[in-house]
């Protein structure tokens, strides 16, 4: 289920304030996604239980000024095409601009719920500065002020009235299928190959929202949900390969799935924005399936696939326990290989294992190798068990669970990797008090 919340307004706003404000109001935030631009604009939040995912656009405009509005504006409409609710920020402190008029007038052409919040009504002194603003034609304004919380609960009571709580109720229990990656990279000739000419598929079921449609694929011993993504979808009017419009394109779709396959072209090399959109699914705890396409346009000789291979998880690492499949979409090479490691890696995602059968593997590897003392402190860890996540996460009780250091943790994923099929799934360890 996604719920999605952009921020938009022209710079210096105070957006990137407010968007930290709404991750941290939450303990258990999924991280921001690191390299979605040079700071963090993409997180997790929640309000009064709904659940919503917050993208803060101000961070993916770069350029000289005249650029700057273009951008502005392009970016405008992108959020509002795949968000759920705008929250449109103004500056109460500078007073109405051309720029505040031109986007409230995108605003109002797209029919998309939207709040306009007044930042930086701090103090008596400059309190009814807001009034101007509704000269933009709207029927309410919020005054706030992100630096120090003031007036945002109010905004985000209207916001959440948007937004679902239900988990979408397909008829059944199958896996979710992305298929997500920077434009031109084959995404759409991938899902026309599975999909073929024939169309070997049951209607598709309209699902959370307008812009997410599952298609049952059930055809060659597979059934499953292939979630149509910009692929299926009409093409955008933004066809620029822009950083934003292909991780706010991702988002949706991968907060939508159990399993994402990750395109990237090979010819052009695993760059940044194909490791940013890797890290949104592995942030998400969705299964992954990296796939090289275009495999045909490099010239090879007997050690390419290898190299190829150590170079990509050299860049994924930690997390390169991920399958990755060299493709050729054109020449259909190893099309349905895709398919069949995308379903397994959905097993390995669902796979559980009992407690017994966990601590009968790893307390002899923890007797064998211990945490390692830290401040002088001896940490014993009791027992292990599975928690009841939809991804694979591991409780460790242990008598001092906050001395326990990072390396071990990783230590201990690589054993649970090492004797059980977690492949092409993130997981998480957690220490606990006994």
């Amino acid at each position: 289920m996604s719920n999605i919340l952009s921020l938009i307004g022209r710079p210096n706003v105070g957006k990137s304030t407010l968007f930290n404000r709404l991750i941290k109001a939450r303990e258990a935030i999924v991280d921001s996604v690191a390299g979605v631009t040079r700071d963090r604009h993409y997180g997790k939040s929640d309000w009064n239980g709904y659940e919503f995912s917050v993208i803060d656009t101000g961070g993916y405009v770069v350029g000289s000024d005249d650029i700057f509005e273009a951008e502005i504006r392009k970016q405008a409409q992108l959020a509002i095409d795949e968000s759920d609710v705008i929250v449109f920020m103004v500056d109460g402190r500078e007073g109405l601009t051309p720029l505040d008029e031109e986007i409230a007038q995108i605003l109002r052409r797209s029919k998309k719920p939207y709040y306009l919040a007044v930042n930086k009504i701090d103090s008596p002194s400059n309190f009814l500065d807001y009034a101007e603003f509704y000269a933009l034609g709207v029927e309410q304004v919020f005054p706030i002020s992100a630096a120090s919380g003031g007036g945002t609960g109010e905004l985000l009571d209207e916001v959440v009235k948007h937004f679902s709580k239900e988990i979408d109720n397909l008829p059944d229990d199958l896996p979710r299928i992305a298929i997500v990656g920077k434009p031109n990279v084959g995404k759409s000739s991938i899902i026309n190959a599975f999909l073929g000419e024939e169309r070997h598929i049951v209607t598709p079921l309209a699902g959370t929202t307008r812009d997410t449609i599952f298609t049952r694929y059930r055809s060659f011993g597979f059934d499953f949900y292939l979630i149509d993504t910009a692929g299926l979808r009409k093409k955008s009017k933004v066809e620029e390969d822009l950083e934003f419009y292909s991780v706010m394109r991702a988002v949706r779709s991968i907060e939508n799935s159990d399993v994402c396959i990750v395109m990237a072209d090979a010819s052009q090399g695993f760059e940044q924005q194909d490791l940013n959109i890797f890290g949104l699914a592995a942030r998400n705890h969705k299964g992954v399936v990296l796939v090289l396409n275009k495999w045909d346009l490099i010239e090879k000789d007997n050690h390419t696939h290898k190299q190829y291979e150590d170079l990509v998880k050299g860049r994924i690492a930690p997390f390169n326990d991920v399958p990755i499949i060299f493709t050729s979409v054109l020449e259909k090479q190893r099309i349905f290989k895709v398919l069949e490691t995308a379903v397994q890696v959905y097993q390995n995602r669902t796979r559980k294992i009992s407690t017994s059968e966990l601590n009968d593997v790893m307390l002899p590897i923890i007797q064998n190798t211990p945490p390692p003392m830290n401040k002088d402190k001896v940490i014993r860890i009791k027992y292990a068990t599975q928690l009841p996540l939809a991804y694979p996460a591991f409780a460790f009780f242990c008598n001092l669970p906050q001395y326990v250091v990072d390396s071990y943790k990783r230590f201990l994923e690589n054993q649970i990797r090492k004797n059980w099929d977690f492949s092409g799934v993130p997981m998480e360890i957690f220490f606990r008090r006994k």
